[in-house]
């Protein structure tokens, strides 16, 4: 009986290991038509994960044009974020930041990248944008006026992907809001984990237990 205890207490502890993880890394290589709210689009299915989102992040390799011209978002099943809403936009800079491209990924947490000009940030030898960032998360019309820009909160983040349901289509836009500059989408890239649910965990960990339970019966006899 100490056995059996002693495995399903371990077996709780270790129930990280019942994580599931979905990669993909899609190339693209288009770009997204200048100054047009059609932009570009591209999609990608996830299946079989078990158990809610426990953690998500999105890697963007976008060369060329002007970073304060695009806007893109993020959805899935049960989830919607804004990545990017014209970057830098604000009542003192309306055409926002002016760096080509971003070779840079989007976490859960990550620092405002509607503001990174405003403090610490790294470029590549291409003009890219570097470094993990959080999403933008300003839900509201990339045609909106930098005032607006400054008065909206961050309501559309990877966050609210967090505790929902993996499994089923996902999609990214990409759209150029301003007229003048070329950015290329070169590739995309997703990451997504999940943790079955506790009972789930639970029903593997007992049947265990009960096969040991009958076979240690079987060496009494």
């Amino acid at each position: 009986m100490k056995k059996i205890v002693t495995l399903l207490t371990a077996a709780w502890v270790a129930s990280g290991a019942f994580a599931q993880t979905f990669s993909t890394n899609i190339t693209v290589n288009s770009a997204i038509p200048d100054n047009n709210p059609n932009g570009l689009a591209s999609a990608f299915n996830v299946s079989g994960l078990a158990g809610p989102i426990t953690s998500l992040s999105m890697s963007l390799n976008i060369t060329g044009g002007y970073n304060g011209d695009l806007f893109a978002y993020l959805t899935g099943p049960g989830g919607y974020a804004v990545l990017l809403n014209r970057a830098g936009v604000s009542g003192s800079n309306p055409n926002g930041y002016s760096n080509t491209g971003l070779a840079m990924t989007f976490i859960v947490g990550g620092a405002d990248i509607h503001t990174y000009g405003a403090g610490g940030f790294s470029v590549n030898g291409l003009g890219q944008l570097t470094g993990n960032w959080g999403a933008d998360g300003r839900n509201v019309s990339p045609l909106s006026t930098g005032a607006t820009f400054d008065l909206t909160g961050r309501t559309a983040l990877l966050e609210s992907f967090i505790g929902g349901n993996p499994n089923g289509t996902w999609g990214l836009f990409i759209g150029d809001y301003a007229n003048g500059d070329i950015s290329t989408l070169l590739s995309y890239s997703v990451n997504i984990s999940t943790v079955p649910e506790p009972g789930a965990v639970a029903l593997l960990v007992f049947g265990g237990c009960g096969l040991l339970s009958v076979r240690g019966w079987r060496r009494r006899d």
